[in-house]
């Protein structure tokens, strides 16, 4: 029983994304931006799907296992971060994408005041493949993981289902169908959420019960902050925060914002996003902490499976079945859009001259599934690190260059360059200095960027 909810519920979302084909207009423009006309409700909802992916119920799960209540900075950091960077950027960017007519986001990094900057599109592009094609592999590894708990099947088995249900309605409906998909998955995601922190609630006793039980895991697991010190704790939500703003160089995310029908409504865009946001967020948290009580640590049990094991110990077959397409509802909403990322990046970047090419778009896309699918199968790193570090790497190169076109900067190309550039060397040096456990290695590598292009563009006037 808990097989067949899951595959009708993963029938269902097929059926949906390629019922969008009835709404294509069969260009490369409306394959990935859909025509520019998405309704506010529908972007919103896209977006916070397309943000809390497999990540979520298997990354954020398995680090409040292991840490506990300081986990919650990450979700407080994150969000208003996440939050900043929309009021400084959100608007300018959708009106920046109807003046300039692009299809892609490293075509907006490239023309965002009316310029033609090829190098910077192309190096944009580049890195939109290699790092989203690392993202998309980190979500169909999720969904390998959760089948593997649940069901006993082989690791490959969920990435390879994954990959297929991805391939198929991209193709058929490109952004659109993306969208489609990612709306009605955000209200799974967020059901499934729910329903294992209510039904966890019930097993440990309410929430009374649960608060007092997780005061005696561990001396600081209930704390603040774990047991840091207060500047030590201060840097580490500031990393947060920084990898909150680094949603504004997320290409699979900012597209969405592209896509929606008018400027206008971005507050209508914001009002869904970040209120379905806060609700998963913070469901999540409760859900991570119950997990640690109804599974007590032991020495081989891997904390990015907590989600899927408690799921398959506490809820009915039929109830099984609902959770697990919840979490792989969460991994296919990110990587359909990583995917269409990539293809856009490959055709309308790399490849400027076979723009209009819709054939061309689609054998791409297939590609970039084939390329995520490799890594999922043979990579053996945490998706809660593979995440990261492609979250963090886009977000050091092109956060900073968002915040500089979107604030009234006219970097000329080189200085655009450079600002990418440094953010990506800083982002690594940080990681290679061994710095990333005191403070997440985004918000140096922002920082950076901003600095360069501050040096250069005093430099430009003297």
């Amino acid at each position: 029983m808990a097989i067949l909810s899951f595959l009708l519920s993963l029938l269902a979302f097929v059926a949906l994304g390629a019922a969008s084909v009835v709404k294509s207009r069969k260009t490369t423009d409306d394959y990935y931006l859909a025509s520019q006309e998405v309704k506010p409700w529908l972007a919103g909802l896209s977006a916070v799907a397309t943000n809390n992916s497999g990540y979520m119920f298997i990354g954020m799960i398995g680090l409040t296992y292991t840490t506990g209540w300081s986990s919650v900075w990450l979700m407080i950091g994150w969000i208003l971060g996440d939050l900043c960077g929309s009021f400084l950027v959100l608007r300018r960017l959708r009106e920046a994408a109807i003046s300039a007519d692009v299809h892609s986001f490293p075509q907006l990094l490239a023309r965002w005041h009316g310029t033609r900057y090829a190098r910077v599109r192309v190096f944009a592009a580049l890195l939109t493949v290699v790092f989203l094609g690392t993202y998309a592999a980190a979500q169909m590894k999720a969904g390998g993981m959760a089948l593997h708990v649940l069901f006993g099947w082989e690791m490959h088995t969920g990435a390879i289902l994954g990959a297929a249900i991805v391939l198929v309605y991209s193709i058929v409906g490109g952004i659109r169908a993306s969208i489609w998909t990612d709306a009605a998955q955000s209200f799974v995601m967020l059901g499934a959420m729910l329903m294992l922190m209510f039904v966890g609630l019930d097993v440990v006793g309410g929430w009374g019960a649960m608060w007092r039980d997780l005061e005696g895991v561990a001396p600081d697991y209930m704390t603040w902050f774990g047991g840091q010190g207060g500047l030590e704790a201060l840097l580490v939500v500031m990393g947060w925060f920084f990898a909150g703003l680094a949603v504004l160089g997320q290409p699979h995310v900012m597209v969405r914002f592209m896509a929606f029908d008018d400027s206008k409504h971005v507050g209508q865009v914001r009002l869904w996003y970040y209120s379905w946001f806060t609700i998963f967020y913070g469901s999540t948290i409760v859900v991570g902490l119950l997990t640690r009580l109804i599974l007590p640590e032991v020495e081989s049990f891997d904390a990015e499976l907590a989600l899927p094991t408690m799921a398959g110990q506490l809820l009915p077959d039929i109830l099984v079945g609902l959770a697990l397409a919840g979490l792989f509802a969460a991994t296919i909403s990110t990587a359909d859009s990583l995917v269409l990322a990539c293809s856009s990046a490959l055709t309308q970047d790399l490849r400027q001259q076979v723009q209009g090419n819709l054939r061309l778009a689609k054998m791409a896309t297939a590609g970039v599934v084939i390329f995520a699918l490799s890594i999922a199968l043979t990579d053996s790193q945490t998706v809660f690190r593979l995440v990261l570090v492609a979250w963090g790497v886009l977000g050091a190169a092109f956060a900073p260059l968002v915040l500089i076109y979107a604030r009234g900067g006219r970097p000329k190309e080189w200085q655009a360059l450079v600002t990418m550039a440094g953010g990506v060397l800083t982002f690594y040096l940080w990681r290679a200095l061994g710095f990333s456990e005191a403070i997440y290695e985004v918000l140096p590598a922002i920082l950076a960027g901003l600095a360069i292009y501050g040096v250069t563009a005093v430099a430009r006037r003297v």
